[in-house]
């Protein structure tokens, strides 16, 4: 004897699978925006670095950082330097544009500016 279904049980997984959506998109967009997050954090420490050779050489830090980065980031980058401290700060993209600020990446490197 094949199993049948309750009364009013038709269309149940159909409704569950609409119901799980939603979680699979929120899951889906949280994961992205994570990656963006370690992406700008790799992109911040190349920046630093450049930013801190710029420096060691004589030369002003801000156009090395900016040079560093990929166009999308190079509007989204803060450069500091103060007394052969570099730090560099990028905002990454984010799904929500007031979250972008509390996700900001920062990178600091000291080196011996050139005499």
């Amino acid at each position: 004897m094949a199993d049948s279904a309750a009364p009013g049980d038709a269309g149940q997984a159909s409704v569950e699978v609409l119901a799980g959506i939603p979680a699979l998109l929120l899951a889906g967009l949280i994961a992205l925006q994570l990656l963006a997050v370690g992406y700008s954090a790799a992109l911040a420490g190349g920046a630093v670095e450049a930013g801190a050779m710029a420096v060691a050489g004589g030369e002003p830090a801000k156009p090395a950082v900016r040079s560093a980065l990929p166009g999308w980031a190079r509007e989204r980058v803060e450069t500091e330097v103060d007394d052969g401290r570099v730090t560099v700060t990028v905002r990454p993209p984010a799904l929500l544009g007031p979250l972008a600020g509390g996700l900001a990446i920062g990178d600091s490197a000291w080196v011996r500016p050139a005499s």
